[in-house]
């Protein structure tokens, strides 16, 4: 065994102090160091070295915030008119709130199912996708910074953990919600956001959204990925399954359009995600595909 790999801690420890961690740069380079450490010690693994412990740990139900935002019901957070200077900042801030907290998600799905006997490969997806998640913080932090604004400047919507703390004891549930329909809908909607900050020609926002979209569809890709794994490993059908898991941890229906594509390059097909949605909106969906197709 090799000193590196008995030196480092184990990933479940590493998570739970990611999730104890307040500030979110700080959380975000935490992150980004203990997902260097781990990949650092799997490829000592594939030099002959051991295997880096899992271990085990009790993550927190909610993990540490920063004293700022304040974080308020959805319906309280103030809506600014998006042509404007202020409105993007206030775009590329809600971008900033969802970024640490997919961080705190990733992490708390790698620590709290430990219990629960995966490949290594399941751990290598999630700790990636953290990884990626804190670089998506910083870009966009970054950003805000460059526009003479910060993280925390403005409120944010409270709404988001939510998802986490009903599926604490349900990782199908958990794969179900998170990755393939919140993750998802990340998805549908960043190409609309690209197009807004090309319009406003600010590149630089343009080209962190770029980064961030390209990489998303990995992270929608380990759900289905890892739900697909469990369906199978308990003999059920996926799509039933999802179907189910949405019903009962989603609440409301899911809206489209939906980035068709993309969904299906992560893994994600229509038959998954339509029976979800408001009768009006496929029949919308299918005029619309029929108007393309005669056009």
């Amino acid at each position: 065994m090799s000193p590196a790999s008995t030196s480092l801690k184990p990933l479940a420890q590493m998570a739970v102090e990611v999730l104890q961690t307040a500030d979110g740069r700080a959380k975000a380079a935490l992150s980004l160091a203990y997902g260097a450490a781990w990949f650092a010690a799997r490829a000592e693994e594939k030099q002959g070295g051991a295997r880096p412990d899992i271990g085990q740990a009790t993550p927190p139900d909610e993990p540490a915030r920063p004293t700022a935002p304040e974080l308020k019901d959805p319906r309280e957070v103030p809506r600014r008119r998006p042509g404007t200077p202020e409105g993007r900042n206030a775009m590329l801030h809600a971008i900033a709130h969802i970024e640490l907290n997919a961080i705190d998600l990733h992490w708390d799905l790698i620590a709290r199912f430990t219990h629960i006997r995966f490949p290594v490969g399941f751990y290598d997806d999630w700790v990636k996708a953290a990884m990626e998640e804190s670089k998506h913080f910083n870009l966009v932090c970054d950003r805000l910074e460059a526009l003479d604004s910060f993280y925390g400047a403005m409120p944010a919507h409270a709404g988001m953990w939510r998802a986490a703390l009903e599926t604490k004891d349900d990782l199908l549930g958990r794969l179900a919600v998170v990755p393939m329909v919140l993750e998802a809908r990340g998805l549908d909607v960043t190409p609309g956001l690209i197009t807004f900050f090309q319009k406003a020609k600010d590149t630089p926002s343009v080209e962190a959204l770029q980064v961030i979209y390209s990489e998303e569809v990995h992270h929608v890709a380990y759900g289905s990925k890892w739900f697909h794994f469990l369906c199978g490993r308990e003999d059920i059908d996926p799509k039933e399954a999802f179907h189910s898991m949405v019903r009962r941890y989603f609440h409301g229906l899911l809206k489209a359009p939906f980035n068709e594509e993309k969904r299906a390059e992560a893994g994600v097909p229509p038959d998954f995600y339509w029976p979800l949605t408001e009768p009006e909106d496929m029949v919308a969906q299918i005029e619309r595909t029929a108007a393309q197709e005669g056009s």
